[in-house]
């Protein structure tokens, strides 16, 4: 018998071809659950019933609800995966903080506003509720290899990390999370950022600039650089890391997945990652498995609510900085979306899509 009862608030539909209105996230979630021995997939709730129905037949879910609080008073859940767009994350996981749950585990990004994230972060750990977020590439071989070689002094002293990403939020979440993951999470000191935003960018229904250029300084005195969109080219790697004697890459373009450069070298070492590449495959079986193995063994997921806070902050952050137009000292003192009030206040014009 299963030790841990699972359940899904937002199972969505899988799609087609995935893209920015849907990668069918819980499916991908479930496949990890169902390789676990000790989890047991036994109800999911979505407002679209013929969704839910779906995704209970695909994976043999007993119970479907469309409404996930009823789905919350009835089961007794342990886990609760919770795969909707990221304006509804933090009221789904607090409902199911509130409920009981003891562990959630929600796609990214945390949410929508900076005062979200802390709220829902507070109220799980209040609660004793252990909150994690999706933050799979960490797991990723090509990840891994590059903070051994960090750890290991491959490069020197670490003095810079740089990324190329389609925006700061959404995709950049991962960006930064392993930014941090990279610099043993030590949290930022403060941001600065531009942006360009003429053209609307809407994903999973939440603003993305078009154009960023960002520069944040962590406390131990590590910088970090991110250009987006038009200009993710700059960096031309999905991360660079600068040392004292070297420079690794990861995902760089038309190159190997993970490459090491010594200065005084002319040729970069190619560090062999198997068939695995920035995407996969299995890093959210990975993700998954550590999340259930912290609850099983009373441990602290990778995948923390804490460590989803430091990437977070450093977002809303360079957003607060395209506001105020000038850096921004951390820890964050707002509690809204800086992207979000220009829009609204017409400071930043997008055009309408279509």
């Amino acid at each position: 018998m299963a030790t841990f009862k699972v359940g899904f608030i937002g199972t969505g539909k899988k799609p087609v071809h995935a893209g920015p209105q849907g990668y069918g996230m819980a499916h991908q979630h479930a496949v990890a659950y169902k390789a676990l021995p000790d989890c047991e997939i036994v109800a999911c709730a979505d407002i679209v019933e013929e969704n839910a129905k779906a995704f209970a037949e695909a994976f043999g879910v007993p119970r479907l609800y469309t409404h996930h609080k009823a789905m919350l008073e009835k089961e007794e859940l342990d886990i609760v995966s919770v795969c909707t767009w990221p304006h509804l994350h933090a009221p789904l996981v607090i409902d199911a903080a509130v409920a009981g749950v003891r562990a959630i585990h929600c796609e990214k990004p945390m949410a929508d506003t900076w005062g979200a994230c802390r709220l829902m972060a507070q109220e799980c750990e209040r609660r004793g509720v252990r909150l994690t977020f999706n933050h799979q590439r960490r797991f990723g071989a090509p990840f891994r290899k590059a903070k051994a070689l960090l750890d290991t002094g491959a490069i020197g002293e670490l003095v810079r990390i740089e990324f190329g990403a389609g925006n700061l939020y959404d995709y950049g979440s991962h960006n930064f999370d392993l930014a941090n993951y990279f610099n043993n999470e030590i949290t930022a000191s403060w941001a600065i950022c531009q942006i360009d935003y003429r053209d609307e960018n809407l994903v999973f229904g939440a603003h993305n600039e078009n154009q960023a250029f960002a520069l944040w300084q962590y406390r131990n005195g590590v910088f970090g650089v991110a250009s987006t969109g038009m200009g993710a080219g700059l960096i031309g790697a999905h991360h660079r890391l600068v040392g004292t004697e070297g420079m690794i890459d990861i995902g760089a373009v038309n190159a190997p997945v993970l490459r090491v450069r010594r200065f005084g070298e002319r040729d970069w070492e190619v560090i062999d990652c198997g068939n695995e590449g920035l995407h996969g495959p299995g890093y959210i079986e990975r993700a998954i498995a550590d999340v259930v193995k912290a609850l099983r063994e009373g441990g602290e997921s990778e995948l923390c609510a804490r460590h989803a806070l430091n990437a977070t902050e450093i977002i809303f952050a360079c957003w607060e900085s395209v506001r105020r137009r000038a850096r921004v000292e951390l820890p964050l003192m707002i509690q809204d979306n800086p992207l979000n009030d220009l829009v609204a206040r017409g400071e930043l014009t997008p055009k309408p899509r279509g």
